[in-house]
């Protein structure tokens, strides 16, 4: 299916090197950021308190956020939980205070509002617990790199596998990077969002680096330049770029906007994912693979013939 058909072969790889060095500039900026400023981890992995509360009529999630504010919990997590009368309040960690002594706390500043608030649950989460979270985060994250250059390595060859992996650090860092920079909440659903853009991202690799595959062994392009090549296979597959990340923007735009607090971040990380996967796929592993010399005997080498000693 094409709604886009474009007729002549975009130059891409003529702008790769302008293009890769605004990519490295960003990818340290990213670096230098994390570094210097770490992200901000949420209740998941600093650890804190956990409640469940439950109101006769609808909870005005906004007024609820105030009152945390006005106790000093500026970055509580405050969202509904299965219905609109129920709310799930996660708060981090405070220094010399209990966990009961915050749901007391917290409970006698919601009965000001509503005498008939009720306080279904509540979990601590310790410190120790979110440390692991943390690490085991990290080692999905590195698994599933190594994964993806293993599966690229047997599928293409391994200098498709290099150009993919150096594509989804790149893609992971720079979201990384976004949450570091504006301090925005990393939690366990945004590292959701993260492991599915890095599945999300090799998925448009893998579409281009099939294109050129076949680029290759077409007679059409039997002469022509590995640049070309590459040109042609990536403007050969723009309209079903187009179309397959246009529809998935459409739904993780629904969910940043409607999604409210709860789906916020995650959305959030999805988008910035999604619009720098195209790029790293396009402008960044095809360029890799250029550079690193693939050929047409690389990916189509021809079959040996048969000569007359062989013949019976």
């Amino acid at each position: 299916m094409e709604f886009f058909r474009i007729k002549r072969d975009i130059p891409f790889m003529r702008y790769a090197l302008i293009f890769n060095v605004i990519s490295i500039v960003t990818f340290l900026v990213a670096v230098g950021s994390l570094a210097t400023r770490g992200l901000n981890l949420g209740v998941d992995f600093t650890g804190g308190t956990l409640m469940e509360i439950s109101y006769p009529q609808s909870a005005d999630l906004a007024r609820i956020r105030d009152h945390m504010a006005r106790l000093g919990f500026t970055e509580a997590a405050v969202q509904n939980f299965g219905s609109s009368h129920d709310v799930l309040i996660r708060l981090p960690v405070k220094e010399g205070v209990t966990s009961a002594k915050v749901s007391e706390t917290v409970l006698r500043e919601l009965t000001k509002d509503e005498p008939n608030v009720k306080m279904q649950r509540v979990e601590f989460v310790g410190p120790q617990v979110g440390q692991e979270l943390f690490e085991n985060g990290a080692l999905a994250l590195l698994f599933v790199s190594l994964g993806i250059v293993l599966y690229l390595w047997f599928r293409f060859e391994w200098k498709f596998g290099v150009a993919a992996i150096v594509a989804n650090l790149h893609d992971v860092v720079i979201i990384l990077g976004f949450f570091s920079i504006f301090q925005w909440e990393f939690s366990l659903p945004v590292l959701a969002a993260v492991l599915a853009i890095l599945g999300y991202s090799v998925n448009e690799s893998v579409v281009v680096f099939d294109r050129v595959r076949e680029n290759f062994r077409n007679r059409r392009f039997r002469a022509a330049p590995v640049r070309q090549v590459i040109d042609n296979a990536i403007t050969r597959t723009m309209s079903r770029t187009i179309i397959t990340h246009g529809s998935t923007q459409l739904m993780v735009t629904s969910m940043l906007v409607f999604g409210g607090e709860t789906l916020h971040y995650f959305a959030l990380a999805l988008t910035i994912g999604i619009l720098f996967g195209i790029y790293s796929s396009v402008l960044v592993a095809s360029p890799i693979v250029m550079w690193l010399g693939v050929s047409r005997d690389d990916l189509a080498r021809p079959e040996k013939k048969a000569g007359p000693e062989a013949v019976v």
